[in-house]
């Protein structure tokens, strides 16, 4: 056995899982990932420091084969939103093996029908029907093909260091990191505009030539950088007046994740297509939808073949879907994500207070939070230091200034009080590496404003109640856990 953190001892035995698998050990995984799997991939993390074998998973917490106990805030992009493995979404998906299976992708379905009907009533006024994939790549082609058939326009615009998947278009609309690699850029097609830029933005559909206008309402590999207020309402307008789509990635940002389902409602916004993907799973089951205008669905009629997809809409996987809408769309669900959006955030800016020429900024909206550090990789010195810690979380791929930092939207208080307590000792031990690496201090503090949370009330399900004054909370076990939790910013994690 190890304790919740540490590492295994020298002679623990290998998991069942690995046993089943044909595995030694964790050496073993790793070496034989290297010959069979992804090379360049696996030798990136080990030598980042970063050894991870997943696992056991429950909850929100990860187990490394060697035993280590991670809490989960990287979600793998929100694909465990509402945590691995969760129970309810088990059950579902248990339960309905007992009748469904894939499904045949050709013929009406019970549970893509069921499906489809929850998520365009759950949806922004306007989308009217549902198309899907088995991932979020695939949607977003399903997205770009039908913009371009209902302007008969081939322009497809999207912000510098987007990312919306690496599938045939979708990887064109990215950061040429990764659409030079296949020889997908094609900028004649495909041309990029900083974010937050309107002029370039109304420059790019001056020509009226533009079939659409794709954007992630907070770009998540981008290090989540806030739109400014008014952008993102300024594109959709800018798309009417030159007739071009607005096409809305909720791949990360939907599913309660911003404190509403669908971020883009927060804006006031109507989009012409909108995409989920990731927590739509459940964790549990591949599945991705695009929701349709009754302008943009006219393709279905014309021609319902028009993108065929075997997976897309597997029956399990709508199963999944349905519950983890379900729980998603739940008032005790938006008040716990305002409850954790209110209780990290604080407990954040009061880390940021001890370390101000180090941990820079904070980019928050709802549990959707980027932290920005003073150094061109300070992301990756601070992702180090958490995974030794126990909490793993990654760095933006395409701006590694930036940590993301995305607690899963039903985080319970104690749990919330042992990330910031692990964050807190994690960020001054990556400041001393940096520095010990020749960083020096330079920039003043650069708080960047979060988007203020609602009040923190959780939810009487949860186990948790607020006192009067809302500065405790009180949980299950009886403990009074202060809202504005003090972090012992340097004190030792105990392992």
């Amino acid at each position: 056995m190890t304790d919740s953190t540490g590492a295994a001892g020298a002679g623990e035995q290998v998991s069942a899982a690995a046993e089943q698998l044909g595995f030694s050990s964790k050496a073993d995984v790793l070496a034989k990932s290297q010959e069979f799997w992804n090379p360049g991939k696996t030798r990136f993390w080990m030598g980042t420091g970063v050894d991870l074998v997943i696992d056991r998973r429950e909850g929100y917490y990860l187990y490394d084969m060697s035993g280590r106990r991670l809490i989960d805030v990287h979600l793998n992009g929100g694909t465990y939103n509402l945590g691995h493995r969760n129970p309810e979404v088990v059950r579902a998906v248990t339960a309905a093996m007992g009748h469904f299976d894939i499904g045949n992708h050709h013929f009406p379905s019970m549970a893509r029908t069921a499906l489809a009907e929850a998520l365009v009533r759950s949806a922004p006024p306007g989308l009217t029907k549902v198309v899907y994939g088995s991932g979020g790549g695939e949607a977003i082609d399903i997205a770009l093909k039908t913009a371009r058939h209902v302007t008969k326009k081939r322009k497809i615009v999207s912000i510098i260091k987007a990312y919306h998947g690496h599938t045939g278009l979708a990887v064109a609309t990215g950061d040429e990191r990764f659409s030079e690699l296949f020889l997908a850029d094609r900028p004649e097609e495909f041309p990029h505009v900083p974010f937050n830029d309107l002029a370039a933005m109304e420059e790019a559909l001056r020509g009226r030539d533009v079939a659409a206008v794709i954007m992630e309402t907070i770009p998540a590999t981008y290090g989540f950088p806030l739109p400014e207020p008014g952008y993102l309402e300024a594109v959709k307008a800018l798309c009417e007046q030159y007739d071009a789509l607005y096409i809305a990635d909720e791949v990360q940002t939907g599913l309660m994740r911003t404190g509403e389902l669908w971020g883009i409602t927060k804006h006031g916004i109507a989009p012409d297509i909108l995409v989920t993907g990731k927590g739509i799973s459940g964790g549990m089951y591949p599945i991705a939808a695009v929701l349709l205008s009754e302008r943009c669905a006219g393709w279905l009629t014309e021609d319902g073949f028009g993108h065929i997809s075997t997976f897309g809409g597997a029956e399990l996987g709508c199963i999944a879907a349905l519950k983890a809408l379900e729980i998603c769309s739940r008032p005790e669900t938006r008040s716990m994500v305002h409850y954790i959006s209110d209780a990290v955030g604080r407990g954040l800016r009061d880390i940021q207070d001890t370390y101000p020429d180090w941990f820079v900024g904070i980019r928050q909206n709802g549990v959707v939070m980027g932290l920005e550090f003073d150094h061109p990789q300070g992301a990756t010195y601070v992702m180090r230091r958490l995974y030794e810690g126990g909490v793993w979380a990654i760095f933006s791929t395409l701006d590694p200034r930036v940590l993301q930092y995305k607690p899963g939207i039903l985080l319970s208080a104690d749990q919330c009080e042992e990330l910031l307590m692990r964050t807190a000792t994690a960020i001054g031990r990556a400041r001393d590496d940096a520095a010990r690496d020749g960083w020096r201090g330079g920039s003043p503090a650069r708080r960047t404003t979060a988007v203020p949370a609602a009040a923190a009330v959780p939810p009487a399900a949860s186990g948790v109640s607020a006192d009067a004054d809302g500065a405790f909370v009180t949980t299950r076990n009886g403990r009074r856990v202060p809202v504005r939790t003090t972090v012992p910013v340097r004190k030792a994690v105990t392992r």
